[in-house]
């Protein structure tokens, strides 16, 4: 009910704003989870904004309608779970699609015209090589912790690797240049642990057509 709530207040202010906003997208929860928050932010900034589900959830097989309060196409979703788990889509173009979802076996878009879309690319998957088909970039820690391992591979392979960083730390505002093997796949899976034993993954994420990946 509450999340009823939410995306009718969104389709309101998409109704008064007609001429606004095409970068408007269904949020769709296909986790089996409730989804307890949820951020979107243009990929230009480093900063997630508020959440949009204000004093609202996103139950299991529901869905809400998101218009995002600036004018960027390429945006970055985050969700949350009641575990305090997170998950993300990173460098979206909602521009170009209308369907956002969360959860096991779904596209992370769908085109406009209904057709679905490969966006960010699936855990396992490759997407198109817009930049010549250089999966490598630039890590950036923007996450305002410290990060004392880095574990970042092709979704194609089957292992995570060596830690990256070694004997190392990375701290807050710090940036490692990472290296990956050319050769079509453009989707890689990326693990930090933090200081504090904490871990978060983010799987299927599209580098070939960015030289810096920021991670918050």
């Amino acid at each position: 009910m509450r999340a009823l709530m939410v995306a009718l207040v969104l389709l309101a202010g998409l109704a008064a704003n007609p001429a606004e906003a095409q970068n408007r997208f269904w949020l769709v929860n296909n986790t089996g989870e409730t989804i307890q928050t949820a951020n979107v932010s243009p990929s230009r900034r480093s900063d997630w904004g508020p959440d949009i589900l204000g004093n609202s959830v996103l139950p299991a097989g529901n869905r809400v309608f998101v218009t995002p309060n600036f004018g960027d196409c390429v945006l970055d979703v985050r969700v949350t779970y009641p575990s305090g788990r997170e998950e993300t889509r990173m460098g979206l173009n909602a521009c170009s699609i209308n369907t956002i979802a969360f959860g096991q076996g779904q596209s992370p878009g769908q085109g406009r015209g209904g057709v679905g879309a490969t966006i960010g690319g699936s855990p396992g998957g490759s997407v198109a090589a817009p930049r010549g088909g250089n999966p490598s970039f630039n890590f950036i820690n923007r996450s305002g912790q410290t990060i004392r391992e880095l574990y970042i591979s092709l979704s194609s392979q089957s292992s995570w690797g060596q830690d990256r960083l070694g004997n190392n730390v990375m701290n807050p505002g710090q940036s490692l240049w990472v290296d990956l093997p050319g050769g079509g796949s453009c989707a890689a899976d990326i693990r930090v642990v933090y200081m504090n034993g904490a871990a978060s993954e983010r799987r299927g994420v599209e580098t070939c057509s960015r030289t810096d990946m920021v991670w918050r």
